[in-house]
């Protein structure tokens, strides 16, 4: 389903915080209760993570305006949609807002072109931000356009409800979960072209998963819900490491990393990463890639140990120079996460307590991280 934009110079006013996005939500259900303060990037995606019935789902609809807080602001980039305290709400239709289900909900009777059209048509011409050919190349569904959607895959259809979504010049895209109903497969074609969306477009996303690899893959900003409240929020990288919140996915504590291309081994099979601002390489077994590229890793932090030394006949690929920054003790189990500096980058190590001990870890301290394991999230 989208929601078109007729604007309404009356109802939609202008305020100060031009590149960001303030949203304050009170909403009370029986058995459920939404109390979130929000301060969103004005650009990128941002993830709303949580599991089922921490209220994802509810601030989207409260963004779009299809339900109506008690207490309530919203503002995006500029645009005031809401303030209960003044009066304001400007109701769903006149909302600059995209939005795209688990389903794609498309008209099943009217072929993929004669869907955007009914998106493109909705919003005068001279308030269209987004042409018809951009948003088909972004999604690369060119050759789809005279079929109907019953003669689509999952993962096409998604694609044609994004594109439509983005043809009615949202100036705010929510997706609610729109990989949930496709297998992996699927889910593999889908992802790339959210990428694209991240990469070559302006617009804010607000995107709604419980899958943490999407969330790694697409986010920059992570909200993390239980409950009905904000347990934490703030950039993607920062947040995964946030001392306090060592399981954000569960017993999977993470590091996501940025690098660029630099080389690649065919003889071996390796791809070699270089950290942004140092002459430290990562390497991991792929195929070749576009050097100077930037790529998204994943790095769990079971996958690196911590030495004292630097170990030149082990068979782990990555010992990198590292710094101590702070740990905390894993309840109930045997083991520390430990997180340290690599360059201008942060990574958690979980260790045992005993082997914690044994090498006197220390706040400041110089050591060696041996990276076990690393997976490439997405490639631009």
């Amino acid at each position: 389903m989208i929601w078109p934009f007729q604007r309404r110079p009356a109802a939609i006013r202008t305020v100060a915080g031009l590149g960001e996005i303030q949203a304050r939500f009170k909403v009370e259900h029986a058995g459920f209760s939404l109390d979130v303060d929000l301060h969103l990037p004005g650009r990128g995606v941002s993830a709303l993570f949580g599991h089922s019935g921490s209220g994802k789902t509810s601030c989207l609809r409260c963004f779009a305006g299809l339900d109506r807080p008690t207490e309530g602001y919203l503002q995006v980039n500029g645009q005031l949609w809401q303030d209960s305290a003044a009066g304001i709400f400007v109701p769903a239709h006149q909302r600059a807002v995209g939005y795209v289900f688990q389903n794609a909900n498309l008209f099943s009777h009217l072929s993929v072109q004669r869907n955007l059209d009914y998106g493109l048509k909705r919003i005068p011409v001279a308030q269209r931000r987004i042409a018809l050919e951009q948003a088909v190349e972004l999604l690369g569904i060119g050759h789809l356009l005279q079929r109907l959607p019953g003669k689509l895959s999952g993962g096409e259809q998604q694609r044609v409800g994004i594109a439509r979504a983005l043809l009615t010049s949202p100036r705010l895209l929510l997706l609610d979960e729109p990989l949930a109903s496709l297998d992996l497969k699927r889910k593999q074609e889908v992802l790339p072209y959210l990428e694209r969306l991240h990469a070559e477009l302006q617009i804010p996303i607000v995107y709604v998963s419980h899958s943490p690899d999407e969330v790694a893959r697409l986010a920059d900003h992570l909200v993390l819900l239980e409950d009905g409240q904000v347990r934490a929020s703030g950039p993607l990288k920062e947040t995964l490491l946030r001392a306090d919140l060592p399981f954000v996915f569960e017993d999977d504590a993470e590091a996501v990393v940025d690098g660029l291309v630099s080389a690649h081994d065919q003889s071996y099979g390796l791809l070699s990463l270089q950290l942004p601002g140092s002459r430290i390489r990562l390497q991991l077994p792929h195929g070749p890639l576009p050097l100077g590229a930037s790529v998204r890793i994943k790095i769990k932090a079971r996958d690196v140990s911590l030495s004292l030394q630097q170990a030149d006949d082990s068979s782990v690929l990555n010992l990198l120079p590292a710094r101590v920054l702070d740990w905390i003790n894993v309840a109930e189990q045997a083991h520390v996460l430990v997180r340290v500096q690599v360059a201008d980058e942060q990574l958690m190590a979980r260790i045992t307590r005993y082997s914690f001990d044994r090498l006197s870890i220390q706040r400041g301290q110089s050591l060696w991280a041996q990276i076990k394991s690393v997976s490439l999230l997405s490639a631009s």
